[in-house]
């Protein structure tokens, strides 16, 4: 579904990351593990489109990132790609169903019932008139979940994101962030520092400065 070819990213004459090979299959949950710095998150938005990079190429579904144009890669982000990040990133003056929602809405395709459906999926079924202020941070990253999942994009890249939870949400997190993506078979790229979440994948890759391989 997803394969990267002798990617490399570099600042200047520095690079972060070069010769970085992998492939990814729709309804596998693949983690990538590293230190900080190395690039993780960067990989996550090359992935996604969001970022560019230096050498390589990165064919998502047999078509080429490289050749789509910055409006053809924001479709691709709102028709087939689901983001979950650490910080969340839920806006503050919209409530949670509104929130859910906006992946349907910028698509053209509003639909409440799915938006409440969505929400009984993550527990958070009747809280839907609640804005994110109202919610604890656990609530909030499933919140995001629900976002990212709402429109059934078959691939979800998820950043860090239990690094802002206490360990048992991060567990919690954890087991609904498996459990629906296994629901929807959606191909799911987690970026973590943690161990316990990386030992929940299907393979554990390790990015390096030069390259990337199982952990």
């Amino acid at each position: 579904m997803v394969q990267v070819e002798g990617l490399a990213k570099h600042y200047g004459e520095t690079h972060v990351f070069r010769d970085v090979s992998l492939s990814i299959r729709r309804g596998e949950f693949v983690a990538v593990v590293g230190e900080s710095g190395v690039g993780k998150s960067t990989l996550l938005n090359c992935l996604a489109g969001l970022d560019t990079w230096d050498a390589g190429r990165i064919l998502f579904e047999g078509q080429d990132l490289a050749g789509l144009d910055d409006a053809g890669r924001a479709l691709l982000r709102r028709e087939r790609v689901g983001f979950v990040f650490q910080a969340f990133h839920v806006l503050p003056h919209l409530d949670v169903a509104q929130n859910v929602g906006l992946p349907l809405l910028l698509r053209g395709r509003p639909d409440t019932a799915r938006v409440e459906a969505m929400l009984e999926d993550v527990g958070l079924g009747g809280l839907g008139a609640r804005l994110p202020q109202q919610l604890s941070g656990g609530q909030l990253q499933r919140v995001a979940i629900a976002r990212a999942l709402v429109h059934a994009p078959p691939l979800l890249l998820a950043d860090e994101p239990t690094g802002n939870l206490d360990p048992r949400t991060a567990e919690q997190v954890m087991d609904l962030l498996v459990a629906q993506t296994r629901t929807r078979q959606a191909a799911l790229v987690l970026v973590t520092h943690s161990a316990t979440a990386a030992a929940r994948a299907d393979r554990v890759l390790h990015l390096s400065a030069d390259g990337i391989g199982a952990d």
